[in-house]
């Protein structure tokens, strides 16, 4: 990774770490917001979209859960505060699960929802919790298998109701990434770039090597996006992996999360680091802004 690069992502994890400090308790005020006004008063910590109205997308935020319409309104739909991993069931359409922090500090441990983020209860404290997972995913290939990071990697092979530590977490670990194929092999993107482990974690070898990779996102029918800081949003059938670009050039944009409709593929959403939500209807050759 070039000096440059290293830069670019260190300033990235800084500004989102300040970001996410400046914006507790704005949008407590607020039940309804654009979706384009988002970022001026939370922090985006993740994506889906809604299985069960397909024209709505969820948004996790700092601040809680939104649910945003194509008309750009998100109306948050929950009130728990701070969603750090989120992750939607790969099958279940009305099942999701998150972690992070009560409006009143402290962890929420491994948290689930039955009615599409409405309401939510704890799974499990996870392994030495409660549980913070900041980075969380769940197998395609076996949804009973669920992966967080906190104090390690965490495995639970039940649905999240018991836990164990796998192995170490890969340094600087950005996003993780559960595979469609096989329930023991992860994705993971990290300041050095994106690594895959076939042992649920206990050993990691690199796919991109020297650049930093901000998100990676395998759906259930086996697609592969990443983002790589230099070279932008990439695609592969996981099959065989062989990344090719997505769509144009980013510019300065650092792509942090992304969502897949399950029901059409070429339906692809993203948000970057700055809180900004596009929408591509092709598969990612052409984007705009989400709700507009």
């Amino acid at each position: 990774m070039t000096k440059r690069n290293r830069f670019r992502m260190t300033a990235l994890l800084a500004a989102i770490a300040v970001a996410a400090a400046v914006a507790v308790g704005v949008v407590a005020r607020a039940e309804s917001v654009p979706v384009s006004q988002l970022k001026q008063q939370t922090h985006i910590h993740g994506l889906a979209v809604d299985r069960q109205d397909r024209e709505h997308l969820l948004i996790a935020t700092h601040h809680g859960l939104f649910r945003a319409g194509p008309d750009g309104e998100a109306e948050r739909i929950s009130v728990v505060q701070d969603f750090m991993g989120f992750t939607a069931h790969p099958s279940d359409p009305g099942t999701l699960y998150a972690s992070g922090h009560p409006e009143d500090r402290g962890n929420l441990g491994f948290i689930a929802s039955t009615d599409g983020g409405e309401n939510w209860k704890q799974v499990s404290a996870g392994e030495g919790g409660p549980v913070d997972f900041h980075q969380m995913t769940v197998s395609p290939a076996d949804p009973m298998a669920v992966y967080g990071a906190f104090g390690g990697l965490q495995v639970s092979r039940d649905g999240g109701k018991t836990w164990s530590v796998a192995g170490p977490l890969p340094e600087r670990l950005i996003d993780l990434a559960a595979s469609a194929r096989d329930s023991d092999t992860l994705y993971a993107a990290t300041e050095s770039g994106l690594l895959i482990s076939k042992d649920a974690g206990g050993t990691w070898e690199a796919v991109v090597e020297g650049s930093p990779v901000s998100l990676v996102e395998v759906t259930p029918e086996g697609a592969l996006y990443a983002f790589v800081l230099g070279k932008g949003l990439v695609h592969s059938a996981e099959e065989q992996l062989d990344l090719a670009l997505v769509g144009a050039d980013w510019g300065d944009r650092v792509l942090l999360h992304l969502a897949v409709d399950p029901a059409d593929k070429e339906r692809i959403f993203v948000a970057s680091h700055e809180g900004d939500i596009l929408a591509s209807e092709d598969g990612g050759a052409n984007w705009r802004e989400f709700g507009r």
